[in-house]
C-alpha cells in the first residue's frame, strides 16, 4: 500500500521556521516529482511548491518565494519543505503529493497524497 507521511508541523510564532518532511513508502518518489499543497480553513487547497524527479527544477507560488525551499534527499524517499519567516497567512494543513505529470499547480497532476500536517503561525 502506497503511503505518504508528512511530519514537522506545529505551532510557531510569526517570523519563525519549520521544516516539513514527507516520507514515502516503497520507492514511489524514485522516478517522479513531488509537491506540497496547503489548505486553510474555508479555502481551496492551493499549491505551494514542487520539485522534479532529479531535483534540478523547482516551482513556488509567489507568496512563498524567497521564504520556502523544497528539496529532496539523494535516496529520493523523502521530500522536505523548509519554511522560513512564517506569517499567520501561512497557517494551514500542509499536504505532500506525488507529481506525475502536467502543471505542478494543478491538483490533477498528482496521484498519491498524504494525510496532512497542521502548521499554525501565531501573530
Amino acid at each position: 500500500q502506497v503511503q505518504l507521511l508528512e511530519s514537522g508541523g506545529g505551532l510557531v510564532q510569526a517570523g519563525g521556521s519549520l521544516r516539513l518532511s514527507c516520507t514515502a513508502s516503497g520507492r514511489i518518489f524514485s522516478d517522479q516529482g513531488a509537491g506540497w499543497f496547503r489548505q486553510a480553513p474555508g479555502k481551496e487547497r492551493e499549491s505551494v511548491a514542487a520539485i522534479t524527479t532529479s531535483g534540478s527544477n523547482t516551482y513556488y507560488r509567489d507568496s512563498v518565494k524567497g521564504r520556502f525551499t523544497i528539496f529532496r534527499d539523494s535516496a529520493k524517499t523523502t521530500v522536505y519543505l523548509q519554511m522560513n519567516n512564517l506569517s499567520p497567512e501561512d497557517t494551514a494543513i500542509y499536504y505532500c503529493a506525488r507529481w506525475t505529470y502536467g502543471d505542478p499547480r494543478d491538483r490533477s497532476s498528482y496521484d498519491y497524497w498524504g494525510q496532512g500536517t497542521q502548521v499554525t503561525v501565531s501573530s
